[in-house]
């Protein structure tokens, strides 16, 4: 990966996420198309695929391309009430968001939700997730030669 010169708040992000891997596809918002001023006028997900993240190709959205957040928050708390979406009890932030999340006059309140914003939008893309590599490779090796705690020694 390259060097980060743009704003601390990129540095920060891209930071945080590139050491997850380069195979990891990432999902974006819509408004990650809007030019920024760091970025001398190039959209801010392709200043990410620059500096060497998977960026997906469009934006967040359904198969059919649509965004709706209530399709979203369905998609999400469905999941949520089946048993297929799990969050680690230690992510503090996540809870405390979720606990604030509300609707004032029917209309969701996009105050302080960067967190079910962006867990959305993960939903949104499930389609588009993949497997990290190295376990599938790991997965192929023959039987005795698989060591599937090795990553945690």
């Amino acid at each position: 990966s390259k060097g980060c010169s743009l704003s601390r708040a990129f540095c920060r992000t891209f930071r945080t996420l590139s050491p997850w891997g380069e195979w990891l596809p990432w999902a974006w918002p819509r408004d990650g198309r809007r030019e920024t001023l760091e970025g001398a006028g190039v959209a801010l997900a392709r200043q990410y695929a620059a500096h060497g993240l998977n960026m997906l190709s469009s934006h967040a959205q359904f198969a059919d391309g649509s965004v709706s957040v209530e399709a979203g928050l369905m998609e999400m708390l469905d999941r949520m009430q089946s048993g297929r979406f799990k969050v680690f009890s230690t992510l503090l932030p996540w809870f405390e968001e979720f606990r604030l999340y509300h609707r004032k006059d029917g209309q969701v309140v996009k105050l302080r939700d960067d967190l079910m914003a962006a867990t959305r939008y993960g939903v949104m893309m499930l389609r588009q997730a993949v497997v990290d590599p190295a376990e599938f490779k790991t997965a192929r090796r023959k039987a005795g030669q698989s060591d599937p705690l090795g990553a945690f020694r």
